[in-house]
């Protein structure tokens, strides 16, 4: 029988030597956080101290850490093999690069804004020479590959197409190609000539992905994990808890990122240090913990995020927190139409300024045309989600019989329909409701039984301010939503949308309603975004027209919605959550990045698609979807996960 993998070192060293350099470059790597990495508090994050880590330094040293106590459970030292149950050395080799990526980063970052590597102190150095060393290491260690690899063609138009972006970059700086560009085009070239000189670079990294990727052949561990030692329940629970704190820690610190430098150091270690610890099998068993103990599971987490705001020394994070929970729980509702049903929605966007507009015009606020009117919050939600059940079903009654590219154009014309009505109800283009461009402003504060959520409180001695309580009302919602979801999608209706989205011809041929099925899942997803938005406008007390776009700088707009669906993992309850708030948190702490979302958006489409179609966060259905039908695939931690997706979908 011939197997398409194998067990073997890219660097031909003896194993122990190999083991030894891993362990020491981690070491060293953990102990230059203990060191001054430059001269000058000029670079973020003053890295000018000896024994006092701060910014990029604490990722060196959880890096560094990382990579040893995963080199030592490879090695099956006793008390530590919970670690590495698959027993493989790629995990290694996984948190070695991330280490070895975010000492580089920093040492370049460290070089490139303080004007050279004369800049860089001791710590600099030692944790740059201890990520190699310990790269070289994890490269001489027994790793899991293939046994062939299709080498990639050589592609002339590539080189072409650098040597050509690379012309141009040159001659809009030294000007002589502006002579040959119409004058209304030559602003938009020259305050962008970062592109020109990016895409060759990137041309450049992906040719050396290939490379690299056809001389270590990492591959897919296929042996089977050994059966996992029996624990007591409350053992089990207890080490649940400690991940989910663990994951607190973790977020707190991503979302309280000061400076880009620290941000882009933390999603490169998190990527990491993910793919490492899937790779040593330790997600595997955790997602059998968590399967076992799914209600644990769910009030853990729910635990984790309602103690997020009471680690926050101001409202500043705490608001990005909420806004997270916010689209998150708008990309679930979405997750209904596109995940399950298939249908893709454009505008799915304008169903939450329905909710917004609707709650906050019986919300009493000065500005709404029904001043008089101040129903409690509770009313004022059902009100908005209501309101975008009933746009829901009239819209998508005489819409849902079109299938495909003509549902999106219709469903993406009635977005845009949306926000220009808003636009025009301002008693000068139409009937005087929605204030026009200015919007509903001054909505009043959430007061539910005598708790203003306006006003900070002390809970337990610990400080909550207006955003934390915002927050906690957040995840009430949130929870609604993820309770409804998991309840239908594993119900009667909810296969009936999967049977639809797979193909409704043979769906309708066993006796299913599909315009009926479809209408369901249409209004169910409206409801819940107008749930959802009608928090969103008590959050921040006013809404706008301009808030509610298909695409745009800043979310939430159904563009940015239909992405974190589909690169968290469609027809998932965690994906969504993670994609909303991985491309929330991103353009928010990488300002940059404002300005090109949509192209990010683009580029990070097309690189999941190539390497994970089915999402960052996929089930076992999914994954045997996409990929071979006889991989070994760990249990997952929750049963809609199970939902069978199909990729653009």
């Amino acid at each position: 029988m011939t197997t398409s993998h194998e067990t073997t070192p890219v660097l031909s060293l003896p194993t122990a030597a190999a083991r030894a350099a891993v362990v020491a470059g981690g070491v060293l790597a953990a102990a230059s956080a203990l060191m001054s990495w430059t001269w000058t508090a000029d670079f973020p994050g003053d890295l000018t101290y000896y024994g006092s880590p701060a910014g990029l330094q604490w990722l060196a040293l959880v890096g560094g850490l990382l990579t040893v106590l995963l080199a030592l459970a490879a090695a099956r030292v006793p008390g530590l093999r919970w670690l590495s149950p698959s027993g493989s050395n790629n995990g290694v080799l996984f948190a070695a690069v991330g280490t070895l990526a975010v000492c580089w980063y920093a040492v370049i970052a460290i070089a490139a804004e303080l004007g050279g590597l004369a800049n860089l102190d001791p710590g600099g150095w030692v944790a740059g020479v201890g990520s190699l060393l310990a790269v070289a290491g994890a490269l001489g260690l027994p790793l899991d590959r293939r046994t062939t690899v299709r080498r990639p063609a050589e592609r002339w138009w590539a080189y072409a197409v650098a040597a050509a972006a690379l012309l141009v970059y040159f001659g809009l700086d030294q000007g002589w190609l502006l002579h040959a560009i119409p004058v209304g085009v030559q602003p938009i070239l020259t305050e962008n000539t970062w592109f020109f000189l990016a895409l060759p670079g990137l041309l450049a990294v992906l040719r050396l992905w290939l490379l690299l990727d056809g001389w270590t052949r990492i591959g897919r561990i296929e042996r089977r994990r050994p059966a996992a030692r029996a624990l007591p329940s409350w053992a089990e629970i207890l080490v649940i808890t400690a991940v989910f704190a663990v994951g607190l820690g973790a977020a707190d610190f991503g979302i309280s990122t000061e400076y880009g430098e620290l941000f882009i150091g933390f999603l490169l270690l998190v990527a990491a240090a993910t793919a490492a610890l899937n790779a040593s099998g330790a997600v595997g068993r955790l997602a059998e913990l968590t399967t076992r103990h799914r209600a644990v599971t769910t009030g853990a987490a729910f635990a984790a995020a309602a103690a997020f705001p009471f680690t926050q020394g101001s409202d500043t994070y705490v608001l990005i927190g909420v806004n997270i929970l916010i689209f998150a729980t708008v990309a679930l509702g979405l997750n209904v139409v596109v995940g399950l049903a298939g249908l893709l929605d454009l505008g799915y966007v304008a169903f939450l300024g329905v909710g917004a507009y609707a709650a906050a015009l019986v919300s009493g606020s000065p500005f709404s045309a029904f001043r008089g009117v101040h129903l409690p919050f509770p009313l004022a939600a059902l009100v908005g989600a209501l309101a975008a059940l009933v746009f829901g079903v009239v819209i998508g009654a005489p819409t849902l019989r079109l299938r495909g590219d003509y549902l999106a154009i219709v469903t993406l014309g009635f977005g845009e329909i949306f926000r220009i009505a808003m636009n025009n109800l301002d008693g000068s283009s139409g009937p005087s409701l929605t204030n026009g461009p200015n919007g509903i402003a001054a909505i009043p504060d959430v007061n539910l039984f005598g708790f203003d959520f306006g006003q900070p409180h002390d809970v337990l001695g610990l400080h909550l301010g207006k955003f934390g309580n915002y927050l906690l009302l957040m995840l009430v919602a949130t929870a609604i939503v993820v309770t409804v979801f998991g309840r239908v999608a594993n119900s009667r209706i909810g296969r009936a949308w999967v049977a639809i989205r797979e193909d409704e011809t043979a769906a309708e041929a066993m006796g299913i309603n599909g315009f009926r099925v479809k209408l369901i899942a249409f209004a169910l997803g409206a409801t819940l975004a107008g749930l959802a938005g009608a928090v969103q406008a008590h959050v921040a007390s006013a809404v706008s027209p301009d808030q509610y776009q298909f695409a745009g700088a800043v979310p939430p707009n159904s563009a940015f919605l239909l992405a974190a669906v589909i690169l968290g993992g469609m027809g998932t309850i965690s994906g969504p959550l993670v994609g909303a708030a991985l491309l929330f948190l991103i353009p928010a702490k990488l300002q940059f990045l404002q300005s090109y979302q949509l192209l990010a958006f683009g580029v990070a489409l097309i690189l999941l698609m190539r390497f994970r179609p089915e999402g960052l966060i996929a089930g076992r259905r999914q994954q045997l979807e996409f990929h071979e039908a006889d991989a070994e695939l760990p249990a997952q931690a929750a049963p809609i996960d199970d939902v069978p997706t199909k990729a653009g979908a």
